[in-house]
């Protein structure tokens, strides 16, 4: 029985590993100019660059989380509209120092209709606002402990 369970144990593993669904991966933005993209991403919201693998100069990866990305890609003709129901949203420890950091880089941000910049609270207390970054894409930032 021992034998069979040393034989069968790679197989159960893999299995295990295949049963799993998708993992989330990376998100990919469509920029006008790359350098303004990137600095917004680096200094405003605080991302970690990454290595990637193009070395072109039309791509900045962003670490956002243990494994995932953000793919900032440059080559859009223009700024288009984005609606704020599609947007990239990110935890932080405190709101307070966030939007504190915001004012300091004169970052227009609200709640979800723009009207306020205090912080909407969701039914379930976390705290959240919204911002764009230079391309015109909607970030949401929240108090979430998760």
């Amino acid at each position: 029985m021992k034998h069979l369970l040393i034989l069968i144990a790679p197989l159960l593993l893999g299995m295990a590993a295949h049963s799993q669904g998708p993992r989330f991966s990376h998100q990919t933005i469509f920029v006008t100019d790359l350098e303004r993209a990137a600095k917004f991403y680096e200094q405003v919201m605080e991302l970690k660059r990454i290595p990637e693998p193009f070395h072109d100069g039309k791509h900045v990866w962003f670490r956002v989380s243990e494994h995932g990305q953000l793919h900032v890609v440059s080559g859009a003709k223009e700024d288009i509209p984005h609606d704020i129901n599609i947007h990239l949203a990110f935890s932080v420890p405190s709101m307070e120092a966030f939007t504190k950091h915001l004012d300091e880089f004169h970052v227009k941000y609200g709640d979800w209709s723009q009207k306020n910049t205090i912080p909407q609270v969701r039914p379930d207390k976390v705290k959240q606002i919204y911002l764009q970054d230079p391309d015109g894409y909607w970030i949401e930032v929240n108090d979430d402990t998760f």
